[in-house]
């Protein structure tokens, strides 16, 4: 059975996009390489992504490093937006509705991760009840403001993942 996972790279500051949806800041300033990062994508069966992170920036946008995960990923891609464009999209699965793109993401992911890109539709995964694990990764820099990886209304308990250096946590359901 897959798992959701809501991975990011995050400023020290809290934020996964500088202001206005800018991600050219991590062209400056990469993730570090580490073991985690580089296998990520090899373990990732699908993509659930919010519509603004995919309407949004892609600091590699016309480049081989173009996509999720610099390019690197090239699985079922799932679109949460209350805006479904007016044409099709070769590649990309737009959906409205949440509970049914989990199921169609979890559907084609098998056993491997649904990665969720996005901190709203991250948020709003969290607060159905549907989000299992986090995976963060600290980027040494301070944007100072945009989109912070988590802007809920509500305190959630995390239990720290074994093994890691980065920051990956399994989150405690009521």
């Amino acid at each position: 059975m897959s798992k959701l996972l809501y991975s990011a790279a995050m400023s020290l500051d809290g934020f996964i996009a500088g202001p206005g949806g800018d991600m050219s800041w991590l062209n400056r300033h990469p993730i570090e390489p580490s073991e985690v990062a580089a296998g990520l994508a090899d373990r990732i069966g699908s993509v659930l992504i919010g519509g603004t992170t995919f309407r949004g920036d892609d600091p590699n946008r016309g480049t081989e490093e173009e996509g999720a995960f610099a390019g690197q990923y090239e699985g079922p891609t799932l679109v949460l937006t209350r805006q479904p464009p007016e044409r099709p999209v070769p590649g990309v699965e737009f959906h409205t509705d949440l509970p049914e793109a989990v199921a169609r993401a979890k559907d084609l992911a098998s056993d491997r991760y649904v990665n969720v890109l996005g901190a709203g539709v991250a948020r709003s995964c969290l607060e159905a009840g549907l989000l299992d694990e986090i995976l963060i990764f600290v980027v040494p820099v301070l944007l100072g403001g945009g989109t912070r990886a988590y802007d809920g209304a509500k305190e959630v308990g995390l239990e720290r993942l074994p093994g890691t250096t980065e920051h990956w946590y399994r989150v405690i359901k009521d």
